[in-house]
Order: C-alpha cells, then sequence, then structure tokens
C-alpha cells in the first residue's frame, strides 16, 4: 500500500490499531504497521510543528517542545522533570533529543547473569541487531568507518562523522594523554544529504549546535521528519493534540476503543476511536500513569516499579582555547573503554562523551551546581567561550523503591498527578565517583582550569518491565502484555534494566521489532 495518501478515519471505524505518541517508541510502530497495509491511527498530545518556521536559534524557544504537564518529582534525588527528557509533540522528545545513538553492546542486556543484581532482559544484542543495521541505514547515522567497541559490526554507518567540536578536540587530547581510546559519536544527524524511500532528500547538518530547540533544517532524524512521513505516506493518520484519558474494553477484558480528549484540557472535546489493537508509547511516566489511571495490565504489581536515570555526571572546565560551546552537535566524540572498567567496586559501566551546552542551560546549571549567581555568575559567564564539558551516560539499577505512582493531587485535567520517586542507590554512587575520578584525570591532562561536576540524572526509563514471566513483568519480550493480549507497550518503560548507553536507537529497535512480531501473529490469525 506504498504511497497512499493520508486517511481520515471516523471515530466509530474500526481501525487496525491505535499507537499512542509519536516520538521513538510510536512512530516506529505506526510506520511499520501502515506500510503492511493496515489501518493505523495515532493519537499524539502535542501539536504539530513545522522545523522552517518554528524551530529557531534561539535557546528560550525551546521550552514548547517540554512536556510540562504537572507532576511531583520525590525521592533522595528527585529527578528534575519538564526539561528533562520530555518531549511535546508530534516527534515526542526526538524533537529535543541530542540525536546521540550508540548501539547497546551484547552483555548490557545480562546484568544480573554478569553481576548477580539488576535484572536480565527476555531478549539478547542478536534479537536487536538486524534492527540497528537498519535504523542507522533509515535515519542516516553519521560515524565513524571502524567503531571501537562492541560485536563486529556488518555495516558501516552510512555516512561519515560530523565534524569535531571544541569539546571534542580538547576531549581527544585528555583522552589521548591519558591513554583512553576514543572515537567519533555516532549521531542520527545527516553529515551530508540523504535519502531514502517514503521520506526524501534530508539536508545536512549546518553546525548550529541548537539541536535541543529543534532541527530547522531537518538533520536531525527527529521522528517528525523520518518515520512519521514515512507512516503517512503508507496511509496512515496523526492526529496531533489529542490527549488519551482511558480504554474502552469488552466483556473478555480486550481494549476495543481508546478515549481521548481532542483540543486540550481547556475546552476539549473527549472523542473515542475503536481498534483492534493498542500500542501505548507515551514514556516512562506517562504510559504507566496511564495503566495505573485504570487498574489495566497489573496482575503482576510492577506497573510503575523499577524506574531508573542513567546516572549523568558532568565535568565542566574552561580552557585558554576559544572553545565555543554551543557550536556543532552536542555529542560529538565518545569512549566506550569505560564500559566494564577493570577497576571497578560497582556492577555495570558507563560511556564517556564530549558534550556541548546552550548558554542559558550553562548559567543555570551553575546557579544549581555551584551556587553562582548575581555579579559571582556574570563574571563566570564572559569565560563561557572558553568552556567544555565532559558527560557520563551509566548504568543505573532498578530498585524497587524508585517509581512512579499516582498522587492525591489533581492536575489540570482533573486527573491524578503522576509522583516519580527516585534516589541513586550505592552502585550509582561507586559508578559516578569512579567516573568523575576518570574525568578529572582527562581534564588535567587536556589542561583544564577551574574544573567543576555537575551531578545529574537523564533519561526516563522503566516502569513497565518486559520479562519472561507474567508473575514478574508488564510485557513479554514482544511488548505485549501478559494480561491484555490486544495491547502491547512501545517506549523505554519496558526496559528491565537502563544499559550503560543512551537508550533512543534501542527504543526504536525495540519499536519495530514489536511490529514485526505483531504482524507475524496478525498472519498466522492470533489475536
Amino acid at each position: 500500500m506504498a504511497d497512499a495518501p493520508p486517511r481520515r478515519y471516523a471515530d466509530g471505524e474500526v481501525v487496525d490499531a491505535v499507537v499512542v505518541g509519536t516520538g521513538a517508541g510510536g512512530a516506529p510502530v505506526l510506520a511499520r504497521l501502515a506500510a503492511a497495509g493496515l489501518h493505523v491511527v495515532a493519537l499524539e498530545a502535542g501539536r504539530r510543528w513545522d522545523p522552517a518556521r518554528d524551530f529557531a536559534t534561539d535557546e528560550r524557544e525551546q521550552a514548547k517542545l517540554f512536556w510540562t504537564d504537572e507532576r511531583l518529582s520525590a525521592g533522595g534525588d528527585p529527578v528534575p522533570l519538564g526539561n528533562n527528557n520530555s518531549g511535546n509533540g508530534v516527534g515526542g522528545s526526538t524533537l529535543h533529543f541530542t540525536a546521540y545513538t550508540p548501539r547497546a553492546q551484547a552483555d548490557d542486556f545480562r546484568l544480573r547473569a554478569e553481576f548477580g543484581v539488576g535484572e536480565d532482559w527476555p531478549l539478547g544484542y542478536d534479537d536487536l541487531e538486524p534492527y540497528y543495521d537498519e535504523l542507522e541505514a533509515f535515519l542516516g547515522v553519521s560515524g565513524p568507518p571502524d567503531y571501537p567497541w562492541g560485536p563486529p559490526r556488518r555495516a558501516a554507518y552510512p555516512l561519515a562523522p560530523l565534524p569535531a567540536n571544541g569539546a571534542a578536540r580538547l576531549m581527544a587530547r585528555g583522552c589521548d594523554a591519558f591513554g583512553i581510546r576514543t572515537a567519533p559519536a555516532p549521531n542520527a544527524a545527516l553529515s551530508a544529504p540523504y535519502f531514502r524511500d517514503g521520506v526524501g532528500w534530508r539536508a545536512a547538518c549546518t553546525n548550529r549546535g541548537f539541536c535541543q530547540a529543534g532541527c530547522s533544517v531537518g538533520a536531525k532524524a527527529s521522528t517528525d521528519v523520518t518515520f512519521v512521513p514515512l507512516a503517512e505516506r503508507h496511509g496512515a493518520e496523526v492526529r496531533p493534540g489529542c490527549f488519551v484519558t482511558g480504554f474502552e474494553r469488552d466483556g473478555a477484558g480486550r481494549v476495543t476503543g481508546v478515549v481521548y480528549v481532542a483540543g486540550g484540557p481547556d475546552g476539549g472535546v473527549e472523542r473515542r476511536q475503536r481498534c483492534r489493537a493498542v500500542f501505548l508509547a507515551a514514556g516512562a511516566v506517562e504510559t504507566p500513569r496511564l495503566l495505573l489511571l485504570h487498574g489495566l495490565a497489573n496482575s503482576s504489581g510492577q506497573v510503575g516499579r523499577h524506574f531508573m536515570a542513567h546516572t549523568g555526571l558532568q565535568l565542566w572546565a574552561r580552557f585558554a582555547e576559544d572553545v565555543r560551546p554551543y557550536k556543532g552537535i552536542p555529542g560529538a566524540l565518545i569512549s566506550e573503554d569505560t564500559h566494564r572498567p577493570p577497576d571497578a567496586d560497582f556492577a555495570g559501566g558507563y560511556l564517556l562523551q564530549s558534550i556541548g551546552v546552550m548558554p542559558v542551560t550553562y548559567a543555570s546549571q551553575l546557579a544549581r551546581g555551584r551556587g553562582l549567581w548575581g555579579d559571582a555568575l556574570r563574571e563566570h559567564m564572559r569565560g563561557y567561550n572558553h568552556t567544555a564539558g565532559i558527560n557520563i551516560l551509566g548504568e543505573c539499577l532498578p530498585h524497587a523503591g524508585n517509581c512512579v505512582e499516582l498522587s492525591a493531587e489533581l492536575d489540570a485535567r482533573g486527573l491524578p498527578k503522576p509522583r516519580v520517586t527516585f534516589t541513586n542507590g550505592e552502585n550509582e554512587r561507586r559508578l559516578t565517583a569512579h567516573a568523575e575520578r576518570v574525568m578529572r584525570a582527562v581534564w588535567d591532562a587536556a589542561g583544564a582550569r577551574d574544573v567543576w561536576a555537575f551531578a545529574r540524572n537523564a533519561h526516563l526509563i522503566g516502569t513497565c518491565r518486559m520479562g519472561r514471566d507474567g508473575a514478574a513483568a508488564v510485557v513479554d519480550a514482544d511488548g505485549r502484555s501478559f494480561d491484555v493480549p490486544n495491547l502491547y507497550i512501545s517506549d523505554n518503560s519496558t526496559f528491565p534494566s537502563a544499559l550503560a548507553v543512551n537508550p533512543a536507537l534501542t527504543i526504536m529497535a525495540l519499536a519495530l521489532r514489536t511490529a514485526d512480531r505483531f504482524l507475524e501473529r496478525a498472519r498466522r490469525g492470533e489475536g
């Protein structure tokens, strides 16, 4: 059914599937099902943006891309929400992700088997490898010809690396002196014009560096310029401004329709879309929240449990060189030499990456991390153009006390606000201490001064874990609910462990695999 115009389905019409969310987990499912000839509708809470018109080289403008619905953050290390790992609009969080797309390594999926802690995945690297291959080719990932870590690759990255920015050059200098291998980072941003059937030509990255504010030229492979147009080309319907609030079910407990409010919380209209299957792809907070609101798919008691957030310590420093940290792809250089450090006193590992930063973001971190304000903050910011950073992305174990729950407070829609509770455990603290020692040595070797650390956690993961046993997991390895046979989850809420790697590429790989397994089941006539 290629090249069909986007369809419009009536609410009373029964479609094959409704996909809730159009980010890294939802849009690939939508495209895959539509390409197979299925009738599919995506419900997206945010609006549709026009990159050329709406995405400016202005940091304040990115605020419109944040998910700012009211949420409560609790625990010993409450996770900042809003501008942290959220997304609002067709494209979801890929609208403002930094395009960092390394693959997980094979041992990432076997944490418990190797360390006796955490949780193993019910699938492995071999299950996802063909999807990693497919995604890198489809998205146009820019990367080095010989990536030094992980299993041997079956195909090289389709595009050459993006240019190294100031932070990348300094990190490379420090790592070379300290004996740590580095490589240009794989990024889902184009280093050259790129063509894909169903999508057309996309322009090359202009290195303006405001990737998190939305890519104005479409070089960053956010789903609004990749999977969504592909899905629509195959006849899928995407409905922006539609917030899902519930489900209709039959006597056997199967979902028969999705209830949503179209037009926003003020003056919105409640509508229903009938369907044969539903795919939840609303992320690690909204997906469990929706299930908890309706007591759905939770016979295991695992919905909302084992929330995780990567350890993401940043180490900033001042250099004599002109760095200009706002320029170029933010994460231009990577090292995975610390994936399993030989002197580790913790389980798992972490990767190192160079980081750029926009000025307002950096100033806000100075205020929160160093307590600088007023004249002291202004004085420090005069050296902004000589600032460079290194970041880690480290394992986070699934602790039972870290969770997403429903609070007693109601939001603007009259629904219970989600409360996110998070505290770093001893493993995260030891990993972070190890990483800080390594990064300080790298920066010392690179000639840094005025080095300071900003503690943070990044990415919202877990809360609807996958597994082999319905007594201990919400979905199986295919993303299918153990309790509701026509309910699937396709986002990072299903991760049993955090992986020592940025999650976007793995979310997309799982999404394509979930869609393929659904189609195989449908071809066999299984509901």
